[in-house]
């Protein structure tokens, strides 16, 4: 099994619209291209919200998957 390791996680569970989000461009814009930002999320609009948004910027959705009861987890390459 590929294991895609990421450069940098942030940890958004708890937080809710349009925090994720936020933090999620925040860190994309500190990062270099090449490098893989893992979001770790609880909340469902997000997980549709945050590969959307990441897309509009230019950089690649790797992976969302599911890692728990409404949990999930989102895999970005830094374009």
């Amino acid at each position: 099994m590929d294991e895609i390791k990421p450069t940098k996680t942030i940890n958004e569970c708890g937080e809710v619209c349009p925090v994720p989000d936020v933090d999620t461009k925040r860190a994309l814009g500190k990062m270099k291209p090449g490098e893989i930002l893992e979001v770790l999320i609880d909340y469902p609009l997000s997980k549709e919200r945050i590969p959307a948004t990441v897309e509009r910027m230019g950089h690649e959705v790797l992976k969302v998957e599911e890692t728990g009861p409404s949990e999930w987890r989102i895999l970005i390459l830094v374009k």
